[in-house]
C-alpha cells in the first residue's frame, strides 16, 4: 500500500471513530455499559473519538499508555508530593503529568509537535519543554538510531543525553519518544531512589534486548497490557523499579 493510500485510510478511519463515539456519548449507551463492562471500558470507549486530537486528550486527562499503567503511575505520584519527572516525547502526557508532578522536563524532536505541546502546557511554569531535533549528519551516531520504520537514517545522541549524567535524580522517568532502548540505557543511571520508569509500546520486540539489559542490572519490569486510551486495539506498557524498591 502506498503511503498517500495508508494517509487516506487513516483519516477515513479517525472520521468515522469520531462520528461512532460522538453517537454512543449521545445515546447513553456508555451507561449500559458501564453496568456491565465496568468503568474502564466506557472511559476506553469515550477515549475513540479522541485519536490524533491533543486537545480531546488533554480534556480526558489521560495520557497515551495502558490504563492499567495510568492508574499505576498516579498512584505512585500521589504518594510522592513534588515529584520530578523527565519524559522523553511530549503530549498529552506532559499536560497529565504537569497536574500530578513537581517539576516536568519533556524532551521532543518533532518542531511541529513541541509546538502543540506547548500550547498546551502554557503558563505551567513547572514545565521545561526542550525541542531536541536529531543529530546532524555528520554526527550520526547507530548506538543512538531509531527503530522506528523510516527513521533509521537519524540518530538521537543529543535527545538521549539531554537526561544528563550528574546532579539528582528523577522520580519518574517516561519513554515515549525516539530511540527508546538508548533512552532506557540512560534512565536507569538518572532515577532516584524509590524511582520507576514507564516505558510505553513495550510489546514492541525492538525494546526486548534494552528491557532484558535494564532486568540484568538489577531491575524489575512489570509488563502492563490491555486497553489503551484513543487506540481499537490494546497495548502494553512496562513499568521498571529497582529490585530492592518494589512497593
Amino acid at each position: 500500500m502506498s503511503a498517500t493510500a495508508s494517509a487516506v485510510l487513516k483519516s477515513a478511519y479517525v472520521k468515522a471513530v469520531r462520528v461512532a463515539a460522538g453517537t454512543v456519548a449521545r445515546s447513553g449507551l456508555g451507561r449500559v455499559l458501564e453496568r456491565r463492562t465496568g468503568r474502564r471500558s466506557v472511559r476506553w470507549l469515550g477515549s475513540l473519538g479522541a485519536i490524533h486530537d491533543i486537545d480531546a486528550m488533554v480534556a480526558l486527562d489521560v495520557p497515551w499508555w495502558t490504563y492499567r499503567a495510568i492508574e499505576t503511575v498516579e498512584r505512585f505520584l500521589a504518594d510522592r508530593p513534588g515529584a520530578a519527572v523527565f519524559e522523553y516525547g511530549s503530549g498529552a502526557s506532559t499536560a497529565w503529568l504537569a497536574r500530578r508532578a513537581g517539576t516536568v522536563t519533556s524532551i521532543e524532536h518533532d518542531a511541529a509537535w513541541y509546538g502543540e505541546t506547548g500550547r498546551v502546557v502554557a503558563g505551567a511554569a513547572h514545565v521545561d519543554l526542550r525541542l531536541c531535533p536529531p543529530d546532524p549528519p555528520g554526527a550520526y551516531d547507530p548506538a543512538f538510531r531509531s527503530g522506528k520504520p523510516g527513521a533509521a537514517h537519524a540518530s538521537f545522541r543529543r535527545y538521549v543525553e539531554a537526561i544528563g549524567s550528574e546532579g539528582p535524580g528523577y522520580d519518574l522517568i517516561v519513554i515515549d519518544g525516539r530511540a527508546r532502548a538508548a533512552c532506557l540505557a540512560a534512565a536507569v543511571d538518572r532515577l532516584a531512589t524509590g524511582g520507576l520508569i514507564v516505558l510505553d509500546n513495550s510489546e514492541r520486540r525492538r525494546y526486548r534486548a534494552a528491557v532484558a539489559a535494564a532486568v540484568a542490572r538489577g531491575f524489575v519490569a512489570e509488563r502492563l497490557r490491555g486497553l489503551v486510551p484513543a487506540l481499537p486495539y490494546p497495548g502494553e506498557t512496562t513499568l521498571l523499579r529497582r529490585a530492592d524498591s518494589r512497593p
